[in-house]
């Protein structure tokens, strides 16, 4: 066994080599600046200047970022270095600048460039001067050839932005919680959009009745009524929606019961507007009430009047879930298991400053230029911005690690003691759960743990646990369209919510794309083969995760999941097809020989990328020798992945000295190898 793992070490030096250490801070950083932050520009759009003699609009249209630089004291602007921003003290940020048009009466005037800001630059990122420099350029430069980046230099301090767990978003997630010595089942779903994020909880009661807490709700809506106000008006339908099997029927009926009066759709959203918004007039109730069923109930589904029959459908398949688990049918959802988790990282959380930020500038600039009166034209646009609204607001934010609500430490003063705690701040994972409290299940090893966080590498104290450092085999997930994995599953054979049989809805599989419940399929595991198949073909991207879960009781719902969202933690297995390990001798001399690199195993279908999801309906051995002898014939369904080396799964940065003086470190690494 050990000479296997011998032989695969060239895959491994490939991905180091080609990913480096700090991969998964560049790339979340380098989707904000192609992606991120000109979709929160076209989230305004254009603002409207409000003139009594000559109302115009500003239109907002391209951004793009400059090389990184600074003003000297005599005015005169400067091209700066990483090495010169620590050396002088300064910061290393980048100029933003954004396309205006002043257009009145539907005719554009005049268009320019114009600077809003500066934004803090990555080191090694696309925006980065040394992005594309060879070793000998860098050394020129003072920069070390081996340094990974990922981090920013502020007034000449390197600060890293340390990546933060969270709980998945979109996703139904059901529990049991034991609330004064009874029971509560609960089923919670986070629905994220850019921007905003809302929390959507439904209740068992006692008495039978599903209650939802919905923001901008001060009471609890029973769950019957939110379904109806939101389109579906029968109870045949509102019934069909949650589940079509009898017994979780019969569930429903203290819902139901307690429903009665509120027969129509209409009278359903008067009852809403009631108790949402008491005293007011009943024009603003009933609008206060269709505001909160667009946007504050599951605004992942949409946010129009359109999208309501659909986020219908979901509650149906919440309540759904959450009758499974009274039932006993499907165990509760496990928090600290890595499939309900994903890591942010630089990107995410400097979108949500900046599009702070940006919009205070807006507003800014709309005062400055409705109180300007006469004065208009792009010339006058330029001189209302201040561009340090947003420059203060990043740069105070990273030097300080204060984000706001609460939020402190989320960046750290970067670890140069020697190179190997660099890369242990840079593969570093915190989660927001308090210091103080216990917590002891989400401080300990969990098994999706395995290959995915090093189960050594972890502070004493209160941090024990909490702290944790990605492995060197972890590879984060990015951000890929689900449009585009939506159309291949209805080309496959997924039919959508509407024109689907009760047979398929009652015993077929239910189709979800992040969080977005899309249709049915009457054969879900042949699904998921050919998804699988696709995907190792390179028609679909390899970090989209393909998960089935089949409860074993019968009448059970069966659910496929499909996920496409940034943030999740894969990592790389070798595939072994019909007993034969896919990764060749051949294909290891190829790779020795730098003639193919470790993505193209990934195209030809040798590596495979998984998240902890998908891992579940997986075997993974350690010694590929013995899967010929495997009863494979018995799980058909399934295939035998192997790992590509087992020093994958720690982060090779435990100080020296610790070694030295005490072994706790192996003590954990071979608890974690017991369980």
């Amino acid at each position: 066994m050990a000479e296997n793992y011998t032989q695969r070490w060239p895959v491994i030096q490939d991905i180091l080599r080609r990913e480096g250490i700090a991969r998964q801070h560049l790339t979340s950083f380098d989707e904000f600046l192609d992606n991120g932050l000109q979709s929160i520009i076209q989230e305004v759009g254009q603002i409207e200047i409000e003139n009594a003699e000559y109302p115009y609009k500003i239109q907002l249209g391209k951004i793009k970022l400059q090389q990184p630089r600074m003003m000297e004291l005599d005015g005169s602007i400067t091209h700066v270095t990483p090495a010169e921003a620590r050396l002088r003290n300064i910061s290393y940020v980048a100029p933003i600048m954004m396309e205006a048009s002043v257009v009145e009466d539907g005719k554009t005037l005049e268009t320019r460039f114009v600077h809003i800001g500066d934004m803090p630059v990555m080191v090694k990122s696309h925006a980065c001067i040394l992005n594309t420099f060879t070793d000998q350029k860098l050394i020129d430069h003072q920069e070390d050839p081996r340094d990974p980046g990922g981090y920013f230099i502020i007034n000449g301090s390197e600060r890293v932005v340390v990546g933060l767990e969270d709980l998945s978003y979109n996703k139904i997630i059901v529990d049991a919680e034991k609330v004064g010595g009874k029971i509560v089942h609960k089923a919670k779903v986070y629905s994220s959009i850019i921007g905003y994020r809302a929390k959507l909880e439904l209740i068992m009661k006692d008495d039978g009745m599903i209650v939802a807490k919905i923001p901008g709700s001060p009471v609890d809506i029973p769950v019957v009524t939110l379904m109806r106000a939101l389109g579906l008006e029968s109870d045949k339908d509102i019934a069909g929606a949650v589940s079509l099997v009898d017994e979780i029927q019969d569930h429903l009926e203290g819902s139901f019961e307690k429903a009665g009066d509120v027969p129509t759709s209409k009278d359903a959203i008067v009852y809403i507007s009631k108790r949402i918004a008491p005293g007011m007039l009943e024009e603003f109730q009933i609008k206060r009430a269709e505001t909160l069923l667009d946007w504050g109930l599951l605004p992942h589904l949409g946010k129009h009047p359109e999208n309501r029959k659909e986020k219908a459908h979901f509650m149906g398949e919440a309540a759904c879930k959450l009758l499974e688990l009274k039932l006993g049918w499907i165990d509760p959802d496990d928090k600290d298991h890595y499939g309900n988790k994903v890591i942010k990282f630089a990107g995410q959380m400097l979108a949500d400053l900046f599009r702070t930020a940006f919009r205070n500038l807006v507003r800014d600039m709309k005062y400055q230029l409705e109180r300007s009166g006469q004065k208009r034209g792009i010339n006058a646009v330029a001189a209302a911005i201040r561009p340090g609204i947003v420059s203060d607001k990043l740069n105070n934010a990273i030097a300080t690690g204060n984000w706001g609500r609460g939020r402190v430490g989320v960046t750290q003063l970067l670890d140069r003691t020697n190179y190997l705690s660099t890369i242990s701040h840079l593969r570093r994972v915190q989660s927001p759960l308090s210091r103080t409290q216990p917590n002891f299940e989400a401080r300990d090893l969990h098994s999706t743990h395995f290959g995915r966080i090093c189960p050594s590498e972890t502070p004493e104290g209160s941090n024990c646990g909490l702290v944790k450092n990605l492995a060197l085999s972890a590879i984060i997930s990015q951000n890929v369209p689900s449009e585009e994995i939506i159309e291949k599953l209805f080309d496959i054979g997924v039919s959508d919510l509407v024109s689907t049989s009760n047979e398929v809805k009652k015993d077929g599989t239910r189709i979800f794309v992040d969080g977005k419940l899309i249709g049915f399929h009457k054969d879900g595991q042949n699904l998921v083969e050919q998804m699988r198949d696709l995907r190792r073909s390179s028609k679909i991207h390899p970090h989209v995760g393909i998960s089935i879960h089949k409860p074993e009781e019968q009448g059970a719902t069966h659910r496929l999941y499909v996920n496409c969202n940034a943030g999740r933690v894969l990592r790389p297995l070798v595939i072994i097809k019909d007993g034969k390990n896919l990764l060749s001798q051949d294909i290891l001399e190829k790779i020795s020989k730098k003639l193919i690199s470790w993505n193209d195993l990934v195209r030809m279908g040798v590596i495979e990328l998984l998240d902890a999801n998908e891992e579940e309906n997986c075997y993974v051995t350690f010694d590929d020798k013995n899967t010929k002898n495997s009863p494979t014939w018995k799980f058909f369904h399934l295939q035998f992945w192997a790992l590509v080396h087992q020093s994958f799964l720690i982060l090779n940065t435990i100080n020296l000295q610790e070694i030295l003086t005490n072994l706790q470190w192996l003590n954990k690494v071979l608890d974690f190898q017991l369980q």
